[in-house]
């Protein structure tokens, strides 16, 4: 039986629709514009390839996010994931969603603490010597330098620090950062009308050439769609607005949360279709995608203050999704103990603060881990985050079609639209996206590191499940 929001501990009741849209904004765009619009150019074939991939990214995934703001509205509650799952298919199953979601949300936290160090060891290593001046070692054939790494764990500090003091001083920090992106977008959009040109976006679309390698797709259609099969993981973060749902304000209109979630994929999406659009348009995108980190490399050759600016704001843009996973990780250690899938460490004491001294030190410490494990981690712990954040939305899809059957009288504020229709195409969407992953030879394949990962953190799981099991029997005799 699950236990009753009104019987859990009371959280701070503090975050308004502003809050939770700039939750889950912030964790999708993060720094991904600036380091792969290049890249994305490359996979599709051109601008327009990239920017139709990312609408229909968006749009195909508006019925997951549906079927979360359908559930949250209808069960507000922290680290929901593992309600809903636990009401519809057991305790088993819903250990298994919230463990992957876990590791899909508390992967994200170091992965920026990596990307700020290793953007201040290269570009701004070129600006400021100093700051590769001491190397330590090289790990996977990327170097480490002491002070990149000092200052990526300052910044990641202040994070920390703002999740310490309660969901309200986090939500002002994530206020702030995604305040931050969108300046990011301005400086785009201003470089582009002053100095961009739309016959830069010419060829509109250009088929692979073996003798330059200057794209990876076959024909406009085939580009598309192998951009396509990528943008799940550049969407990855919607998730993050439902995790902290028990701490809603008071008087919130649950239906509109409903669309907050849509509206900030929609958002994510435009944002990233005015980004190609901008950045492709300031020089001619054959010689763009030549460039290493193109976006940042163009507004360089345009103005040498706009590129400095980026640059700040690109530090800036990581610890937003950093600041959102942070507080949905404990969110769903915090849920997971709940269910006693967890040790109750996990639960904290005080009703006024919504995570424990353990999350707090756990997730700490892979933050403060990460700046020493080199640049070349990101890649891999990219793929292992987006499959294991679409295995939850399929579960989540799942149970919200079940639920529909099993439930019919729970009040449901808002309603997934078209009904049951609507909910099976978002479990098929779901599960089609799983299977561009696990299938060998598709853009979105795993490696064989990355199947490494996630079959130890798998095991990792199993050790955790069966030693709780044995403490249970124990406790019992």
């Amino acid at each position: 039986m699950s236990v009753e929001p009104a019987k859990q501990k009371a959280a701070a009741k503090t975050l308004t629709l502003w809050n939770f849209f700039t939750i889950g904004f912030g964790a999708i765009i993060g720094t991904g514009w600036i380091f792969l619009v290049g890249e994305w150019l490359i996979i599709s074939g051109g601008p327009i390839p990239a920017m139709l991939a990312f609408l229909l990214g968006a749009l195909l995934l508006l019925p997951v996010g549906a079927v979360f703001g359908e559930l949250t509205s209808a069960l507000p509650i922290d680290g929901g994931v593992i309600e809903y799952v636990d009401r519809s298919y057991g305790k088993t199953a819903a250990f298994i969603t919230g463990w992957f979601l876990l590791l899909s949300n508390i992967i994200m936290c170091p992965w920026e603490t990596i990307a700020i160090s290793t953007l201040l060891g290269t570009l701004f290593g070129d600006l400021f010597p100093w700051l590769r001046s001491v190397r330590l070692y090289s790990i996977l054939g990327a170097d480490v330098y002491l002070f990149p790494a000092l200052i990526a764990l300052c910044l990641s500090g202040f994070i920390i620090r703002q999740n310490l003091h309660g969901s309200k001083a986090a939500a002002k920090a994530q206020s702030f950062l995604t305040k931050a992106l969108l300046a990011g977008l301005l400086l785009a959009l201003l470089s582009a009308f002053d100095k961009g040109r739309l016959a830069n976006w010419q060829p509109l679309f250009l088929a692979v050439n073996t003798a330059t390698a200057q794209t990876q797709a076959a024909s406009f259609g085939t580009g598309v769609l192998a951009l396509l099969t990528v943008t799940p993981f550049f969407y990855t973060g919607f998730d993050t607005i439902p995790q902290q749902a028990e701490e809603a304000a008071q008087g919130l209109d649950w239906h509109k949360f409903g669309r907050i979630i849509s509206l900030a994929l929609l958002s994510a999406g435009s944002f990233y279709i005015i980004c190609i659009a901008a950045f492709s348009s300031l020089m001619p995108w054959t010689n763009f995608i030549k460039q290493p980190l193109a976006a940042l490399a163009c507004l360089k050759h345009i103005n040498f203050t706009l590129y400095f600016l980026m640059l700040c704001i690109t530090v800036l843009g990581a610890l937003g999704p950093m600041n959102s996973f942070y507080a949905s990780s404990s969110r769903i250690l915090l849920a997971m103990a709940r269910k006693k899938q967890l040790p109750a460490a996990f639960i904290p004491a005080d009703a006024a603060q919504p995570i424990a001294g353990p999350t707090h030190l756990l997730l700490s410490s892979g933050i403060m881990l990460a700046p020493f494990l080199g640049g070349n981690m990101l890649l891999p712990l990219t793929n292992v985050a987006a499959l294991t954040f679409m295995f939850s939305c399929l579960m989540v899809c799942l149970a919200c079609y079940r639920m529909r059957s099993s439930e019919p009288d729970l009040h449901r504020p808002y309603k997934v639209p078209g009904g049951k229709t609507g909910i099976f195409c978002a479990c098929c969407i779901s599960f089609l996206i799983i299977a561009s992953m696990l299938l060998p030879g598709t853009a979105a394949s795993l490696s064989k590191t990355e199947y490494l990962l996630l079959s130890g953190w798998a095991a990792l799981g199993l050790l955790v499940k069966s030693l709780l099991l044995y403490k249970n029997k124990k406790d019992c005799r």
